[in-house]
């Protein structure tokens, strides 16, 4: 059964979906069921065909647990949901419109994402699905759509790494040479790696990923690619998740990596999860659009509160330790809370373009974000802009970087200080719900106690000696 309600209703999907895709695709095999909880990662089941019906018509248990596992699989024990309720099953639903061919997996295998249900068929509100579905069902209470669009920068890197366990870049197909030099807007990077996009956009084609054209970025061996803006925001992220595996799948295919690590280069530029955002009026006009290049006064409120919660929200847009290295002045990633017209150097950047195209790009969130959460809380910073008129101040022109150190502005800047910031904010809690961040926070407190009782090279290095 499902509970007939908004969040309901975006999570499930209906059972006759399954069943003409069973018959459209009658060489089918094998389907893996996928859920991605808050660390990002998706993770389920491979199944045979003769199963895929029952889950679309009940749904398949899985531990509850697996919410909150974090980035290595390892479980959260201080959320309490592995001894303390004896890790109790939940069921795992399919999502609309995710049920497609997987090529890269086998010609006879597809996938299908999934939500979390408590038994009795309501969302999980630990789902990253739901936690976002709530805060548009926000916005529809208060007759506005959001409409967004996922922008993902991230490294081709040799499959193999280095004895130490370095990245290297790929070598050239023809030479066999490794690129050196930074090849931004280069077209012979493009052309470099062309099998590997032909087979990444007919990839995308077949799972209806609406995935735009593609650019080299300014690391050694980075690569962008957008996705187009779409008036349902779950959907969008959505495809974001399914465009990251397939990437990563397709590379894998050429004897690449494509990783979405935030840094993985110490001299490179890191890779972002840039987030594209306007709203929707009920008749559908953009109500941020104007002649002006700042946009509707209601833009400047929405950027006011996206740039009143950036501080909260580091704990999702920078959600682990490596995060953190990729915030470094004059390196393309923001590092204070400002905003701007056609200026990549702040936060909230307002793009060039007509009058009807009006919109934000925030740029703060790391290709390593889980999407559902990074604009759940961009889009609870836009509603909450909205609804309480928050003025953004001065807008920056020129240097970003050189206005933020003059006005000393900042962001959490380590790990740790953004997750204190995450659990303290009482917006935070309403829009995404005090159980979610109680738990989001207790994950991250695990994970940053493993990372940092291992002993590095580098500690090796600096103190063997020296202390």
């Amino acid at each position: 059964m499902t509970h007939d309600t908004p969040i309901a209703r975006g999570m499930a999907a209906d059972p006759a979906e399954c069943r003409a895709f069973l018959q459209d695709n009658p060489d089918i095999r094998y389907v893996e069921i996928l859920f991605t909880g808050m660390s990002g990662v998706p993770r389920g089941k491979r199944l045979r065909r003769h199963e895929l019906q029952a889950i679309y018509d009940y749904g398949r248990f899985l531990p509850g647990s697996v919410q909150v596992v974090d980035i290595t699989g390892q479980d959260a024990y201080d959320t309490g949901l592995v001894w303390e309720n004896g890790d109790a099953d939940m069921l795992a639903r399919p999502a609309p419109g995710t049920l497609v061919r997987a090529p890269w997996l086998g010609n006879d295998t597809a996938q299908v994402l999934c939500s979390m249900h408590e038994l009795d068929g309501t969302p999980s509100d630990l789902d990253p699905r739901a936690v976002l579905q709530r805060v548009i069902d926000r916005f529809a209470a208060d007759g506005m759509t959001p409409v967004t669009a996922c922008e993902l920068e991230f490294y081709l890197v040799d499959a193999q790494r280095t004895a130490d366990g370095g990245l290297q870049t790929a070598r050239h197909r023809v030479t066999g040479e490794r690129a050196r030099l930074n090849g931004v807007y280069g077209l012979d990077e493009m052309e470099e790696i062309g099998p590997f996009l032909r087979d990444l956009w007919e990839t995308a084609d077949i799972q209806g990923v609406p995935l735009e054209g593609a650019i080299a970025e300014y690391g050694v061996g980075q690569v962008e690619l957008t996705l187009k803006h779409k008036p349902d925001a779950l959907r969008a992220c959505d495809d974001a998740v399914m465009y990251k595996r397939l990437a990563k799948g397709v590379a894998q295919r050429h004897g690449l990596t494509a990783t979405f690590m935030a840094k993985p280069f110490a001299d490179q530029a890191g890779s972002g999860l840039h987030l594209h955002v306007s709203v929707a009026d009920g008749q559908g006009p953009n109500i941020f659009a104007s002649e002006a290049p700042e946009g509707d006064p209601r833009l400047k409120h929405a950027i006011g509160g996206m740039k009143a919660l950036l501080g909260p929200c580091m704990a999702i847009f920078a959600p682990n330790a490596n995060s953190f290295r990729r915030f470094r002045a004059n390196s393309y990633a923001p590092v204070a809370p400002t905003w701007g017209i056609n200026n990549r150097t702040v936060s909230l950047r307002i793009p060039a373009g007509p009058a009807s195209t009006r919109h934000v790009e925030h740029r703060v969130a790391g290709a390593d974000a889980n999407p559902y959460l990074a604009v759940a809380a961009l889009l609870a910073g836009v509603h909450h802009g909205l609804k309480n008129r928050c003025d953004p101040g001065a807008m920056v022109t020129g240097d970003g970087y050189a206005a933020a150190a003059k006005m000393d502005l900042r962001l959490p800047s380590n790990w740790f200080a953004a997750i204190e910031a995450f659990e303290q904010s009482e917006v935070m809690n309403d829009y995404l719900g005090e159980r979610f961040v109680k738990m989001f926070c207790a994950l991250k407190r695990q994970e940053q106690d493993r990372f940092f009782e291992v002993v590095t090279r580098l500690d090796l290095d600096w103190y063997l000696h020296n202390a």
